[in-house]
């Protein structure tokens, strides 16, 4: 007895669908090449499947996907005979959309058609795409294997909830029925429909079939029709290069991916010899919104022998590359291979070592370019995470390193991210040994730093490294071709010191001593050492983090992700041509020593971007401070 149940959207579904119908209109056609592709991921999966389980072919040996129209009841259909779904796998692929980061997604939407299509185009459309042409969607479905009467039927008008039904199936798979909104006639034609199919859907590994009306000796359409194969249903990856287009490769990674924009490049190798396995990879030009929730299966999909096995094998791509799309389809692995065996096979180390080098070597190659648009292009929208290579991937970190762009103070373009370190290191003066950066929380508190002073006045480029993974970054790639990277911040700058004291006499060294002397000991539980420094022109002092310490821009960060950092003390460096430097070393009292030292220290932790314990303490300091010297 059939019972039928209505149920609510998941509330981002509901949002999500409101949002898309508008901004994709202009896209509109795209809904067919996602119910296509969908359709043809369930082949994929019932043709896996099938290889350890025969049964559930139920005795079809035929997978294809039919397209077809009624006009007069203004519906479209797209039906396949795959894996289908129960009851249960409706719910949770339809009405929920399961991913943690659909509300963030969500939040970055700004009302404006043109960027949120964009938008949505990074998030993948799949089956909501149904609601763009239709005001209401029919599902029905069975899994292979279920009894017929264990079928479900899906209905939604799209407007926040959806109903469900246990009906008679007699064919395994899913059949789509879009009843179609009444300005959406131009996809009820044959001609239209097959134009989508070959444009987007050419090359889907599977018969896709369309009825097609017959016609008498006269040229006249008859009563009777037939089902035709319209596409060519021959995997892109197998057939030469020779032979396609860049618009066979576009369409293909819109199939694959859900983007609906072309991607950046394309690499499409066959290997032949012992090993035997052909890949096909792309290089996104917009990153997906949630590219950084690291747990989210992406990338890959894998063949063998054109079976599909299965999708986002994470294996064969480093999590670092994890933006890559593309199919991988190899003769030596076994066809019931599972994600345990990909783990320590030694054919897919050797596909993955291959396939990163092409990866890489494709990103050397827009990076030599004389245009350097599509780089660019790459690294504003993937540059983090392939920062992450550099600490993941040992064998390949001076590659990697050769690709890396960072804001500079020889850079006039503001925080964007353009100069190499071989930029770098084509720029360094003659006596320089070492790369300089800096740290920081955002690019105005590094181009505002103290520690900069020195270096604009002798000329000296620093890199300016403000992105979350810099201080990682940095403590994995300590040299490039040779030349040490050496932060600004670092205690250790005896290079500059003793080049500026050479000159001073015995009896300033001994000032400056027992300047550092008083000062350390007015506040010697706040400091781990005090020093005199050349490194400053304009500020009275700075804060650098004692030998064998983690940076102090570090130590924020690791607080930030709620991890107990014990206290460390850092040195206090002081400016002895500063007027205020001058001012503490005049005084005798103990007292205004300490409000003196303290008060520069916490300047200079402050200019840091450090959080003082007590800033009211700070303020009400200043403020005796500067009432003394008005």
């Amino acid at each position: 007895m059939s019972h039928t149940e209505t149920h609510a959207f998941q509330t981002e579904v509901n949002q999500l669908l409101k949002l898309m119908i508008h901004a994709l209109y202009s896209n509109k056609e795209i809904f067919l090449r996602e119910l296509v592709s969908n359709a043809s991921d369930a082949l994929d999966k019932l043709r896996f499947e099938s290889v350890s389980n025969d049964a559930l072919s139920e005795g079809e040996s035929d997978l294809a996907i039919e397209v077809g129209f009624d006009k007069e009841a203004r519906t479209v259909s797209i039906i396949d005979n795959g894996i289908g779904m129960t009851r249960d796998e409706v719910i949770e692929n339809i009405g929920t959309i399961a991913n943690s980061g659909t509300k963030k997604f969500l939040e970055n939407m700004t009302g404006d058609q043109a960027k949120d299509s964009h938008l949505i185009g990074q998030f993948g459309v799949g089956f909501y795409a149904s609601f763009i042409v239709a005001d209401k969607v029919t599902l029905t479905t069975r899994k292979a294997g279920d009894e017929k009467s264990e079928g479900t039927r899906w209905e939604s008008t799209g407007e926040g909830e959806y109903t469900l039904e246990t009906v008679e199936k007699e064919v395994k798979g899913t059949e789509i029925t879009l009843h179609l909104k009444e300005d959406m006639d131009e996809f009820l034609d044959d001609f239209r429909l097959k134009n989508i199919v070959t444009t987007y859907s050419d090359h889907i590994n599977f018969p896709i079939k369309m009825w097609q009306v017959k016609l008498d000796e006269e040229g006249k359409e008859t009563e009777e029709k037939t089902l035709e194969q319209v596409n060519k249903a021959t995997a892109i990856w197998t057939q030469p290069k020779s032979e396609l287009s860049d618009e066979d490769y576009n369409n293909f990674y819109q199939t694959i991916s859900h983007d609906y924009e072309n991607p950046l490049a394309h690499m499409h190798n066959k290997v032949e010899g012992t090993l035997e396995y052909t890949s096909l990879l792309y290089l996104p030009k917009k990153a997906p919104f949630d590219l950084y929730d690291r747990d989210r299966r992406y990338g890959l999909k894998l063949y063998v022998k054109r079976v599909f096995i299965m999708d986002d094998a994470e294996h064969l791509m480093p999590t670092y590359l994890r933006f890559v799309r593309g199919v991988i389809d190899s003769n030596d692995l076994p066809l019931n291979v599972s994600r345990e065996i990909l783990q320590s096979n030694r054919v897919v180390d050797k596909i993955r070592s291959a396939s990163v080098k092409r990866v890489l070597d494709q990103l050397a190659k827009l990076a030599k370019a004389e245009d350097q648009s599509d780089y660019e292009t790459f690294w504003d929208q993937f540059g983090n995470v392939m920062k992450e290579g550099v600490i993941e991937d040992f064998a390949n970190k001076d590659k990697i390193a050769n690709l890396l762009r960072f804001s500079s103070t020889h850079d006039s373009s503001g925080p964007t991210q353009r100069v190499s370190l071989q930029n770098y290191i084509d720029r360094m003066g003659e006596d320089q040994e070492a790369i300089y950066y800096i740290t920081a929380d955002t690019y105005a508190a590094a181009t505002g730093s103290p520690h900069l002073e020195m270096f604009r006045k002798k000329g000296i480029e620093v890199l300016l490294l403000t992105d979350r993974i810099d201080e990682w970054l940095v403590s994995h790639l300590t040299e490039f071709e040779g030349k040490q990277l050496k932060s600004v911040t670092s205690a250790d700058l005896k290079e500059f010191d003793e080049e500026a004291e050479k000159d001073l006499s015995e009896e300033d060294k001994k000032a400056r001593e027992a300047l550092t002397e008083k000062v350390k000991k007015a506040i010697e539980d706040q400091v781990s050492d005090v020093k005199i420094t050349l490194r400053l022109t304009d500020s009275p002092a700075c804060v650098v983090s004692a030998e064998g310490d983690i940076s102090a821009h570090m130590a924020r960060m690791m607080e930030q992700m709620g991890q107990a950092m014990p206290k460390q003390n850092p040195v206090l460096e002081l400016n002895p041509e500063h007027a205020l430097v001058k001012k503490l070393d005049s005084l005798e009292d103990e007292s205004k020593i300490k409000e003196w030292s303290l008060f520069l220290l916490e300047q200079a932790q402050l200019a840091e971007g450090d959080q003082l314990e007590k800033p009211a303490d700070f303020i009400k300091r200043m403020n005796v401070l500067l009432s003394e010297v008005i």
